[in-house]
């Protein structure tokens, strides 16, 4: 249905890495080793759309495969242009 990134699982988990020292910095919290990998998307996504670091997906489309693969997407723009996760 929708185009999905070759590399969005391990793209979802730098984002999540990434995404999650963010929060801290910013000062908006930290995650504890329970929170799901829900809770950590949501999250970041959130605050991020929040800091208007990412356009917000339309609400009818604003669930879980749609935040990990916005989060995904980008991650990947951040990622220098030799970064292995940038080979598809």
């Amino acid at each position: 249905m929708k185009s999905q990134l070759k590399q969005d699982a391990p793209l979802l988990k730098e984002a999540i890495r990434i995404g999650s020292v963010y929060i801290q910095q910013r000062g908006a919290g930290k995650f504890e080793p329970s929170d799901s990998l829900s809770i950590k998307v949501e999250a970041i996504y959130r605050l991020l759309v929040q800091d208007k670091l990412i356009v917000p997906l339309p609400a009818a489309k604003e669930d879980g495969s749609g935040m990990k693969h916005k989060l995904a997407l980008w991650v990947e723009k951040q990622l220098p242009a030799d970064h292995p996760l940038k080979k598809n």
